[in-house]
């Protein structure tokens, strides 16, 4: 036997055994007994279908699935019952659990209502694609509304926020969002809907009457009131010019002061005085005349 076919043999013999090999572990392994663990369960009612905001439940539209005992849900339902006819307040996706805090109280009804937090109230601005920051308002975001208010003066027309970190209930019209699921159109935002208190309600009012509404997109972290005082169109770039200096006269120069006066003159007063010289034993008297002033 060459070397080739004892090569060949050696090769075939190691395939068999490798095959013989996976099969008694293959059998070994479907020998052995299922064994299954009975996992103690509940009932949960989770939604049948993705729902948005303001969804009436009907019976419908939710389902009872298994849940873990182990693992129950912090305020959840285990009845049908328990959540038809309650309105949802925050949009769920399908699969959902249900859990009170999702659902408006009973009898509260469906719809924007139930969502509104007690003490503030909804209020609704016409908008359009860029004012509604292009489509980017949508409910649960968080804007500044500006307003832009023209005075008597052409320079006296002004932009200042009125109120600030606001947030978006809803955006369009219920006809807006029926319209956009049945052509596969994004949703036309003509009415913006936020949430205020009765004081911002007062000044949003006002401010839409008096002039145009812009709204500003804010981050979500960024909570701090917007503190500004405003800008106006004569200081929209900058502070006004000062007018040029106007040619001024030379400066006359201021007269000298006069010169004091001179003192008076005084006439001189001669005074005579008689000096007596002695020289050796010769005596002589002499006159001097002095002036004195």
């Amino acid at each position: 036997m060459n070397r080739q076919r004892r090569t060949l043999l050696v090769l075939v013999i190691a395939v068999g055994a490798a095959a013989i090999a996976s099969y008694g572990v293959y059998a070994a392994i479907a020998s052995i007994p299922e064994r299954r663990v009975e996992i103690a369960t509940q009932h949960a009612v989770v939604a049948a279908a993705a729902m948005p905001v303001g969804t009436l439940i009907t019976a419908e539209s939710v389902k009872l699935v298994d849940w873990p005992a182990r693992t129950p849900l912090q305020h959840g339902f285990s009845s049908v019952e328990d959540v038809v006819d309650r309105g949802l307040i925050v949009p769920i996706v399908e699969n959902e659990p249900l859990t009170e805090s999702k659902l408006a109280p009973k009898e509260a009804g469906a719809g924007l209502p139930p969502t509104i937090t007690p003490g503030m109230r909804a209020m609704s601005v016409k908008v359009n694609e860029v004012i509604g920051v292009a489509g980017f308002v949508v409910p649960g975001t968080r804007v500044d509304v500006l307003t832009i208010i023209e005075g008597d003066n052409r320079n006296d027309t002004m932009a200042r926020v009125v109120v600030s970190n606001v947030q978006v209930l809803s955006a369009g019209t219920r006809y807006d969002q029926e319209e956009a699921k049945q052509e596969g159109k994004p949703i036309r935002s003509t009415v913006v809907t936020l949430m205020v208190t009765a004081e911002d309600a007062e000044k949003v009012a006002l401010a839409q009457s008096q002039g145009e509404l812009m709204l500003a997109l804010r981050n979500p972290l960024d909570v701090e009131p917007s503190a500004t005082v405003g800008v106006r169109k004569a200081t929209l770039f900058g502070p006004a010019p000062s007018p040029a200096p106007a040619a001024r006269a030379p400066r006359a120069k201021p007269a000298s002061a006069p010169p004091p006066p001179m003192p008076p003159v005084v006439p001189m007063v001669r005074t005579t005085y008689t000096v007596e010289t002695i020289r050796a034993a010769k005596r002589v008297e002499e006159k001097v005349l002095d002036a004195v002033r």
